[in-house]
């Protein structure tokens, strides 16, 4: 297939997966406000798109059972944010995590020696099961202070740095722009919605600016255009670690 031929996919691939992220941002604030139930619900199904999805990513062997292997400890991880008691919200995180990973390496031996990909599926599933625990960050900074508007002002920073990734420019063009509107986005945004200060707003901006525009260069340095479940995948797995670091700039910088 010739590269005018792959183009237009190529490019419908990139914007399914800024709508895919922007949905899942909208969907994880309407769960915030809506009860802790629903924003638990919420996250288990992010992590299960982003295990569906993240195999086909990675174009890996064996996609539905590392499908399983990836969303199960990530929905686990949800569940727990939401039950576990205050202040430990991501006590259970780490171990589902590990748990996760060991699945991961027990697969891979299970498949034998001499299977097609297998460093690129170990390592790779082992990012995806990090990326879909993480989304647990989401439910623990629902829980930690009640303020919501924080969850607020980090899915507007995200926001703005996905359609930042929707412009057709080079990415080192595409990436500092990205950052850089996030960055305001964060304090404005704080400064309308609520009195979080505009400094550590600002810090949240641009750390959510780099890691969204890294995610847009992983998608552009793959090269092949996606199928559904790979945007879905790609879509939401930045959306899920951002939820880690809302928690932890909340709990350093705000509270």
């Amino acid at each position: 297939m010739t590269a005018e031929l792959q183009a237009p996919v190529r490019s419908l691939g990139s914007w399914t997966v800024g709508v895919v992220g922007i949905a899942g941002l909208i969907a994880i604030i309407a769960g915030v406000y809506a009860s802790p139930e629903a924003l638990v619900v919420v996250g288990i199904l992010i992590a299960a798109a982003v295990g569906i999805g993240w195999p086909h990513f990675l174009r890996i062997p064996a996609k539905k059972t590392l499908a399983a292997v990836i969303a199960l400890p990530g929905a686990g991880a949800a569940v727990a944010a939401g039950l576990a008691p205050a202040p430990g919200y991501l006590d259970w995180t780490p171990a589902f995590v590990a748990l996760g990973m060991m699945a991961v390496f027990v697969l891979q031996l299970i498949r034998g020696t001499g299977q097609a990909q297998r460093l690129e599926s170990t390592l790779g599933c082992c990012a995806g099961v990090l990326l879909s625990c993480l989304g647990a960050g989401w439910i623990a900074g629902s829980r930690f202070n009640g303020v919501r508007e924080m969850l607020l002002v980090a899915a507007i920073s995200a926001a703005v740095a996905l359609l930042a990734g929707l412009i057709r420019w080079p990415d080192s063009i595409v990436a500092p722009l990205g950052v850089v509107l996030a960055g305001l986005a964060g304090p404005l945004a704080g400064l309308v919605l609520s009195d979080i200060a505009v400094l550590p707003a600002a810090v949240f901006g641009v750390v959510v600016g780099a890691v969204l525009a890294s995610f847009r260069r992983l998608a552009t340095l793959r090269g092949a255009p996606l199928n559904i479940p790979a945007a879905l995948g790609m879509g939401l797995a930045p959306v899920s670690a951002v939820g880690s670091l809302a928690y932890f700039i909340d709990k350093l910088l705000i509270y």
